[in-house]
């Protein structure tokens, strides 16, 4: 897969039209009012007033149920916070979805640019990561169900971390991103979901919940192996295009 970037007319800088630069400069110092340099206070100002104002991102709905009334009840009696455990379920839920989403993009990518250079990512492997993905999001919306909840309902936290990995998807849905790049994104997600399981395994724990806490460190210890697999791979994918690049460039032409 060729890695390595291309040189060509990126215009993107300003040094690409130097006898624009005065002109850009007067005019950004002739403003009318100008701001002093670096100063966001009036911007600072207006956004504090909005978060003032601003109503929660959201909820954690009422148990639909008379079981998960009670539940909820028991738990809240013994001084826990229910709401709470459900609200970063509901997170790892949608996190996992995306999670399997990432990968289903990864292996298309790969099986399409897999005739495009030599590093070869095993699609039985990534298939077999997407799978466990897929099974991880069946076992938390398991997980929901027997706190009295339910798991297609959108939390705040579930709500966030579907705006947070939306740049990732976009990143690897990308026909113009190469595979490096598209593990790159994969890699942060990885690491975020290692840090979601280990704070879900603590609550988990806090509440007295022991199974479900032993269901998610093996999810953990997955999604470890997930992260050094996806890690190799990068590094196989930059490191290794690098040093193509290199022996390539070193070489004595032939006459």
């Amino acid at each position: 897969m060729k890695e390595t970037p291309s040189i060509g007319m990126n215009r993107t800088g300003v040094q690409m039209s130097p006898f624009d630069i005065d002109d850009m400069t007067q005019a950004s110092s002739s403003a009318a009012t100008p701001s002093p340099a670096g100063d966001a206070s009036a911007m600072a100002a207006l956004r504090s007033s909005y978060i003032n104002e601003a109503d929660p991102l959201g909820t954690v709905p009422v148990p639909g149920t008379v079981k998960g009334m009670l539940k909820s009840g028991a738990s809240m009696m013994t001084g826990h916070a229910p709401q709470l455990l459900l609200d970063k379920l509901g997170e790892r839920l949608a996190f996992e979805r995306t999670g399997a989403r990432l990968y289903d993009a990864l292996i298309t990518k790969v099986a399409a640019l897999e005739q495009e250079g030599t590093m070869t990512i095993p699609g039985e492997r990534l298939l077999h990561i997407r799978e466990e993905e897929v099974r991880h999001a069946a076992m938390v919306a398991d997980a929901i169900r027997t706190l009295g909840g339910d798991p297609t309902s959108m939390t705040p936290c579930a709500d966030v971390v579907g705006v947070e990995s939306m740049g990732l998807l976009q990143v690897v849905t990308d026909a113009r991103t190469s595979v490096a790049q598209s593990l790159h994104a994969i890699l942060v997600a990885e690491m975020t979901d290692n840090h979601g399981w280990e704070g879900l395994i603590t609550l988990a724990e806090a509440q007295n919940h022991d199974q479900m806490a032993a269901d998610f460190r093996a999810a953990l210890e997955a999604e470890r192996s997930h992260l050094q697999q996806v890690e190799t791979w990068f590094n196989e994918a930059t490191l290794g295009s690098a040093a193509e690049t290199e022996a390539g460039t070193s070489q004595p032409s032939v006459h």
